[in-house]
């Protein structure tokens, strides 16, 4: 029996597997890795210097298939690190979970979605769902 190799398509879809949880808070990154980890595989960047080291690794970056930001503390975080990250890996989605007093306004690409400050782990889930499955639709 010929194993049959996979299309194109399906192997593009299988290589981004990884979420970037960009969060320097641990009791924030804990939950939100929690409720990923039921989903996708999902490894964690404690700031803005060490995402940007993870995304440099040629093999993490071809298996990144969104970036979640979080970031709360001073240094670059908000609009600054997004758009730092996107001139890094334009092609990569970004959710930023805002700081207070941020707005979907602060974030107008195309390519970033928005969640509140005070979002539940459900709705976090649910974007990252929705955003997930907008990517696989592209690639195949």
């Amino acid at each position: 029996m010929a194993l049959v190799p996979p299309s194109s398509a399906a192997t593009k879809a299988a290589s981004f597997s990884t979420v970037l949880i960009v969060e320097d808070d641990p009791f924030q990154a804990h939950p939100h890795r929690e409720t990923l980890e039921k989903f996708t595989n999902v490894e964690r960047a404690a700031d803005a210097s060490e995402a940007f080291i993870r995304i440099e690794d040629p093999g993490f970056r071809d298996a990144l298939a969104l970036v979640v930001a979080g970031l709360r503390m001073p240094g670059v975080a908000g609009p600054a690190f997004v758009s730092e990250l996107m001139a890094r890996v334009p092609l990569v989605p970004i959710l930023v979970i805002g700081r207070i007093g941020e707005t979907a306004r602060d974030y107008p690409s195309q390519n970033v979605a928005f969640l509140p400050a005070n979002a539940s782990e459900d709705h976090l889930l649910a974007s990252v769902r929705k955003i997930l499955a907008r990517r696989l639709q592209r690639v195949a």
